[in-house]
């Protein structure tokens, strides 16, 4: 079975509405677009990220989609991205499209639970959804994403389209890595880890301050 990856770029607030550019998504007046710009660097490994889709196919919502399909197809023959993106099997979650123009694209028909699990089924490269996310809210609940490729930015946006909401499955996570770049981004990848642990910290014995404290303590009297 493949890997089915989902990246996004998010805000310290967990926003991941139009980060690439004020036109990309303005839905529901969202008027802060292109909030990642400033923080660019070369040391940002879009590709093992997925951002790109090398060595992978997409599985994309009908906003996402429209956007690249826009956007992608019109660059330069020679842009790494466009070369990639352009080539990659796109696979769009949508109610309202019948047709799509983009080339190697294909559109998921019927309950795209169902769907999405028939294609982690089948032999191939691993898929890989880039913003999108409705798409990811959906799929999370369905516990059907192995892999989260979170890249937090130093900005708190207050309003707009969320990584999670309400919808989201209570479920534990485990970080597999991280870093930072020069500009303060953290760059993480997350892999479901089971169902969350909740405690106590009576349930979890005494903390280290308080077990400094009693040994404090104990000195004291002597």
């Amino acid at each position: 079975m493949r890997k089915l990856i989902a990246s996004a770029f998010v805000s310290l607030d967990g926003i991941m509405q139009a980060p690439g550019g004020p036109e990309e998504d303005p839905t529901g007046d969202f008027a802060m677009g292109g909030w990642m710009f400033n923080f660019a660097d070369d040391n940002m490994d879009i590709s093992k990220a997925g951002f790109d889709g090398k060595d992978r196919e997409l599985v994309l919502g009908r906003r996402t989609y429209e956007i690249f399909e826009a956007y992608w197809p019109y660059q330069p023959d020679d842009h790494p991205i466009a070369i990639t993106l352009n080539a990659a099997k796109k696979y769009v979650a949508s109610r309202t499209r019948t047709k799509l123009h983009w080339n190697n694209s294909a559109l998921l028909t019927g309950d795209v639970v169902q769907v999405v699990s028939a294609l982690k089924a089948q032999s191939g490269p691993d898929l890989q959804i880039i913003g999108s996310s409705h798409l990811i809210q959906t799929l999370q609940a369905a516990s059907l994403i192995d892999e989260y490729n979170v890249w937090t930015f130093p900005v708190v946006l207050g309003r707009g389209k969320r990584l999670f909401n309400e919808t989201a499955k209570p479920s534990a996570l485990r970080l597999a890595r991280s870093r930072v770049s020069p500009t303060g981004v953290v760059m993480s990848t997350y892999v479901p880890d089971g169902e969350i642990r909740p405690g106590t910290f009576e349930s979890a014995g005494p903390s280290e301050i308080e077990l400094a404290r009693r040994k404090k303590m104990a000195n004291d009297e002597w």
